[in-house]
This record gives C-alpha cells, structure tokens and sequence, in this order.
C-alpha cells in the first residue's frame, strides 16, 4: 500500500504547481500575464520603480509638398526663336522652392518647355507698327514649362501656367541703390548670401546679352524687319497647376519648439504677392496677400516660420496714373502673419525690397512706397526730334545756290525721327523737303506726345512677383485689434 502511495506522488506533484502559480498570480498581479518584480504592488501588473522611465515625445511627421500656386521662377539660358508653336525653351530655376522647411527644388535645377500659342497682332498695332516702319510686329505668345530635373537628375512632370516675361530684371530697394544700407537691408545681404552665391552662379551659366550684343540689336530693332526671339537670361514666373509631393520627413519637439513664435525685429521675410497689385485698379484699404517662399528662422536655427505661410497686408495709398504724363504711385503695409498650422502673428511690416522690369521705371522710396518715374533722356529726345523738325523747314543754302530737297544729313535725320531706318530710306530717295518735314514733324510730334502728353505709368507687381519685407513688432493699439 505504501509502495502504492509512492508510485503516486510526483503525479500529484505535477498537477499541483500549476494550480499554485495560478493562486499566486491572482494574488499578486491581478490578472497579470507575467509574474511582476518582486518590489512591485501587489494591485498593479508593473515593472518596479526603479525601472520605469518618463514617456518620450514622438518625433512630428512632415509631409513635403509643394501646394498649387507656387511659383518657379526661371531664367532662360538659351536664344529661342519665337517662330512656330511647339519650339522646345530651357532655363534654370533662380530661387530654391521650398516645402515646410527644407529646399525640395533646388536653385540650378534644369526646366524645360515649349511655346504652347503665338497670337496673331492687333489690327490698330498693326497699323502703328508699319507707320513707325517696323513692317514685323512683335507678336504675343504663350509658353508652358512641363518638366523640371533636380540635381540628383531626378526628373519631374510639372503643369504651369508662365507669366509673361521679363528681359531686364532689377532688384529695387528702398532709397535707391546708392543710398546707405539701412539694418534691414543689412540683414538682407547677411541672411541671403549662400543662397545668392547660389543664385549668381545660376546666372552666371546664363549669358545675357554682352554691350555689342546689345548694340547689334539695338540697330537691328530700326531695321524694317526682324526677327523675334526669346533671349537668354528673360525670366519668368512659373505658377504650379498641381501640387507635386516629394515625400516626408520628421522634426523633432526640440527643433519645433518656436515654431509660430514672433521673429525678431527687422528680420526680413521672402515672399511673392499672391495677387497682382497696381496703382491703377487699387484703393486705399483694399486687402492684399503674400506668401512665404522661404523659410524664417531664429538666430539659434530655430524654425519660427515655415515655407507658405500667408502674410496679409493693406493698400494706405494709390494714386493712378493720369494725363500729362503723371505717373502712379503705390504704398502697401503688412500687419499680420499666419503659419499653415493656423498661429497668427501681428506685425508692421513694409517693402524693402521687389523685383521688377527696368522698363517699368519703378522706384522705392526711403519708406518703402512705389512710384513710377521716367528717364531724364526724355528732354534730350524730344529736344532733338524738335530741332530736326525746325531744320527740316529749312532750305539747304551752299556756295550761293540753293537745294530745294534740303540738306541730305538733316532728311536722314528727320526720316529716323519719324520712322527708323524706313523713314531715312524714304526720306532720301524723294529728296522732297515737304516729305522730310512729314517726318521730322511725325516724329516731334510722336515724342511730345509720348513724353509729355500721353497719360504716366502705373505701378504694377504682376502675381508672384518676388519681395522682401520687413518685419517688426506692431505698435500696442495694432497688436491688440483682432485679425
């Protein structure tokens, strides 16, 4: 019987364990999966104190994309002639474009095109164009740019919508270029120097035109004919029909820290407007809007703005362009600025500094408005067409007789100032004083009117026309109105 008893007991044993852990378990842990540490509670199913540790904050998920709207802006680096539709156009891209906070485009980046449509030319500038003897008129066209290759060769499609372009580009500021630099402009030149090294080595691959280039053309603009084309260094703006994607990326709490926080003052923000904006068509109080296309940091590197956040502003003065050859005058101020995450930041800023086409004779002034103006050689001009027209009125008396058709160098003269190498032509081949004088009063009275007369220029800065404005903190009864 003992024996029996013995062969028995490890069985028992076997089945015992289990249900003693089990007993435990329920004890101790309360439903627990595992046996907790010794020195943990007896109502928790946790690791011991000593070894917990405080939750860390996960990293934030940025999304890098480029929104619709966003404008590229190119640099043409090679002569095109404007002749037929489909005509393939490259450039580079001058400025990075931006997505958050890192440069997804990079400036040097390759794009290419075509031209999409060429216009037909008005029939009343038809008719001007031959009576100022240019029998080639200039036509209107239209170009879309469709694929942009990053420096790592990587190609991307692209859809755009191309503003019309600019062949002279100036950078104005406030004052004038020989005025002193005032601290934001300073911080202009400090802040932007990597990236306008980048820039001009950009342009630098883009030849412009050189003097006798400038020459050439500019004898061959008075011949009859001529020919169109699209010379390197034009820019344009390229505006994004569809947003492109380039991925994701990750920040941590520590480097958004001051995202949405006040910069500092005179800091300078990189924007383009988002509307056209002139002189013409605006009011005061009339509402107006930018975009950020770079991103603003603090002095520690901090982010503070992203790319595309809205900057809105106001129109304090616009004085349209009018008769008499008075010309227009803008003023705009900025007074807040809102990230895309939604945190708004009052401010008063202003303009210091656009770009714009030197033909356009725009100016800014120690405050940062906009006035249209002319160049002085206008008086010189039409002082010469007006003493070509008085000459012309007169006989040519040498050696005692006398030459009805008038001096020979005073009808060339007089045919130019009328209509170009046409007029000179014309002029000396029917050696007739009353068609000289047609001429020569034609072209006095064509600059008179251009230059003195006719109604001034406006202020224009066409969509997505690039600026830096100035940020600084507004004053208290600004600060406290709402947005």
């Amino acid at each position: 019987m003992f024996s029996d008893r013995r062969r028995f007991f490890p069985l028992l044993v076997f089945l015992a364990v289990p249900v003693a852990l089990t007993a435990q378990n329920t004890v101790r842990g309360g439903g627990c999966s595992e046996v907790p540490r010794e020195d943990a509670l007896p109502s928790l199913c946790a690791p011991p104190t000593s070894e917990t540790t405080a939750p860390s904050v996960p990293d934030s998920v940025i999304l890098l994309q480029v929104p619709a709207g966003t404008a590229l802006r190119v640099a043409i680096d090679q002569k095109v002639r404007i002749a037929a539709v489909g005509q393939v156009v490259s450039g580079k891209i001058t400025e990075s474009v931006y997505a958050f906070d890192q440069p997804v485009i990079p400036a040097g980046s390759e794009v290419t095109g075509k031209v999409t449509s060429i216009h037909g030319v008005p029939g009343k500038r038809k008719v001007m164009s031959y009576v100022n003897g240019n029998f080639s008129p200039y036509h209107e066209y239209e170009l879309e740019f469709d694929s942009v290759t990053l420096p790592n060769q990587e190609r991307r499609a692209i859809a755009t919508t191309v503003s019309p372009g600019i062949a002279q580009v100036v950078h104005l500021v406030p004052g004038g270029a020989k005025k002193q630099p005032n601290a934001a402009q300073r911080q202009i030149e400090s802040a932007k120097a990597g990236a306008k090294a980048k820039v001009n080595d950009t342009l630098d691959e883009i030849k412009s035109p050189g003097k006798m280039q400038r020459l050439k053309e500019l004898a061959l603009a008075q011949s009859p004919y001529r020919r169109q084309y699209l010379q390197p260094g034009t820019r344009f703006y390229a505006a994004l029909d569809e947003p492109l994607d380039f991925g994701k990326t990750t920040r941590t709490a520590e480097q958004l820290a001051q995202l949405g926080k006040s910069p500092e003052p005179d800091s300078i923000l990189h924007a383009r407007f988002a509307e056209e904006v002139s002189s013409a068509t605006a009011h005061r109080g009339n509402v107006i809007a930018a975009v950020l296309t770079e991103p603003l940091f603090s002095q520690d590197h901090h982010l503070l703005l992203p790319a595309n956040s809205r900057i809105a502003g106001e129109v304090i003065k616009a004085q349209p362009a009018r008769k008499l050859h008075h010309n227009g005058d803008l003023r705009v101020i900025f007074n807040r600025v809102e990230t895309p995450e939604g945190v708004v930041q009052p401010m008063q800023g202003s303009v210091e500094g656009v770009e714009a086409d030197r033909r356009s004779g725009v100016r800014l002034d120690d405050e940062g408005g906009a006035q249209a103006t002319d160049s002085k050689t206008r008086y010189l001009s039409t002082g010469v067409a007006v003493l070509l027209a008085a000459a012309a009125s007169h006989t040519d008396n040498e050696h005692g007789t006398t030459d009805a058709a008038g001096d020979p160098g005073v009808r060339a003269g007089a045919g130019v100032s009328g209509s170009g190498i046409t007029g000179t032509l014309i002029s000396l081949a029917a050696k007739s004083q009353p068609v000289s004088m047609a001429f020569a009063a034609y072209g006095a009275g064509t600059s008179v009117y251009n230059n003195f007369l006719s109604r001034g220029k406006d202020v224009v800065f066409v969509k997505n026309t690039p600026l830096e404005i100035g940020f600084s903190e507004p004053h208290q009864k600004a600060a406290e109105k709402k947005p």
